[in-house]
């Protein structure tokens, strides 16, 4: 790991204060030689194990965890025209093993569609398999020619989330929809993540899906990061790979189905989100350390004061929080800033004069400090931590607010794109959408948008004037 010199570049900078932060956090190590590959630090790796950990447990509920195969043969991975011409610049192909030629080529899974539905053709029989709700988390490659960006913009997505499930009727599948969504909603708010749930526009929808639904939240420079997927495929897949079964009536009927995925653009939110000039921010329920511990020496007690660490670090550890002791041969303000730069939640300064008093330093990441009494300990703890959390989701609440514009005259759409999302009413119609896009140069990203902000559901189309056009968002995007 590089030595961590020099200022943080300010979060108002968010493209260089974003890639920094990367290396001096210890999140991602950006050098690896192939363009859109990189590293995980084990720190970083910390993170996505606690974040994935939180996902396995909503999805544990009713899902089962399993995995398919990363190589798809090309003859499967071709049969749906529709879903391929969405993917085919992006695929990697295997051509040979070692130096002989393969007979079928493989692709590397861009996602898992045709890996998985198959297999899905030869398990179901009857109306009594289903439903069918399995999850991987797996990596994923595709050729991506846009500009790489870590953990935003990937060519080998190393944690994607993807539930496939399989249902006897388009109702029950959209049922499905919905509670993935509410999942989703869940998953982003233990992370104190606020996020616009919409429906993506028929040109934008994912390839062989009768419609998709987006989770997108705002980054710190007003663009939407797309941090979650939901598709209703009807029997659109099924039809292809043959999946039916035989319904109570004894006749052979097409399944319906949904897919939905999460990738590690859901901690480039956490950092981002939650980030300030001083480095990271980590939720304690996702922090690889919740508390760090710093000893303030003194020569003559120095062993006193260690020993009394040790004690405290056990009964935190007991008491079931992440800690570390920071013992290293540094001045304290170092380490303050070393543990800050990494988004520690809490920091517990322990020397002569608290022992002298029974009490501990507690400081926040954000810096607010107190004595606590070193008996009432663990209940103070467990405020902190809880203050903490509300903290950050009433700032996050707060950034969206500040970043999501009604805008109901043409005239101001430039404006409101250029540092945020806008939410206009919108006809429906295709035209109307390109001329949006054509004024703002930003995208249509969708309409039915839930989020507790935006009221009024309905209104004239702010490009034709027609009555009755729904709330449509509209932003630039990663």
């Amino acid at each position: 790991m590089e030595e961590d010199t020099g200022s943080l570049p300010q979060k108002n900078a968010f493209s260089e204060w974003y890639n920094e932060i990367l290396w001096r956090a210890d999140i991602m190590d950006v050098r690896y030689p192939v363009k859109g590959l990189y590293v995980w630090y084990p720190y970083g790796f910390g993170i996505r194990k606690r974040v994935y950990g939180i996902l396995r447990d909503l999805l544990d509920r009713d899902h089962e965890e399993t995995l398919f195969p990363l190589l798809i043969p090309e003859n499967e991975f071709m049969k749906e025209a529709e879903h391929i011409k969405g993917f085919e610049e992006e695929v990697y192909w295997v051509t040979h093993g070692g130096t002989t030629p393969l007979d079928v080529k493989l692709a590397l899974r861009p996602t898992s569609e045709t890996a998985i539905y198959p297999m899905y053709a030869l398990w179901i029989r009857s109306h009594a398999d289903l439903p069918i709700k399995l999850y991987q988390i797996v990596n994923t490659f595709r050729y991506e020619t846009k500009h790489t960006r870590p953990l935003i913009r990937l060519r080998e997505i190393t944690s994607f989330k993807e539930a496939h499930t399989v249902h006897a009727t388009w109702e029950e599948a959209e049922e499905q929809v919905r509670e993935a969504l509410a999942r989703y909603r869940e998953f982003y708010d233990l992370l104190c993540i606020p996020v616009l749930i919409s429906r993506r526009p028929d040109w934008d929808k994912f390839p062989g899906a009768d419609y998709t639904m987006a989770v997108d939240t705002i980054m710190p420079d007003g663009k939407t990061l797309q941090i979650g997927t939901v598709h209703h495929l009807g029997d659109h897949f099924s039809r292809t790979f043959s999946m039916t079964y035989e319904d109570a009536n004894g006749e052979q009927q097409f399944c319906q189905q949904t897919c939905y995925g999460i990738s590690e653009r859901s901690i480039a939110a956490l950092i981002s989100m939650h980030g300030d000039d001083a480095g990271l921010f980590i939720p304690p329920a996702v922090a690889p350390v919740q508390i760090i511990i710093v000893p303030i020496l003194v020569k003559k007690r120095t062993d006193e004061v260690m020993a009394a660490v040790a004690a405290l670090q056990e009964e935190l550890q007991c008491a079931g929080y992440r800690v570390r002791t920071d013992s290293r041969d540094m001045r304290p303000g170092a380490k303050y800033y070393y543990w800050e730069m990494r988004g520690v939640p809490i920091r517990i300064e322990l020397g002569p004069r608290d022992l002298d008093a029974g009490t501990v330093t507690v400081v926040t990441r954000r810096g607010e400090k107190s004595q606590v009494m070193r008996s009432d300990l663990n209940t103070s703890l467990a405020a902190i931590v809880e203050g903490i959390k509300e903290d950050l989701q009433r700032t996050a609440a707060e950034h969206i607010k500040n970043h999501l514009f009604f805008v109901d005259d043409v005239s101001g759409l430039p404006d409101a794109v250029g540092c945020g999302v806008a939410a206009v009413f919108w006809c429906g119609d295709r035209g109307c959408a390109d001329r949006i896009e054509e004024i703002t140069s930003a995208s249509v990203l969708g309409t039915d948008v839930g989020y507790e902000g935006i009221v009024v559901q309905e209104g004239d189309c702010i490009i034709c004037g027609k009555p009755h056009s729904v709330v449509t968002l509209v932003g630039r995007s990663y």
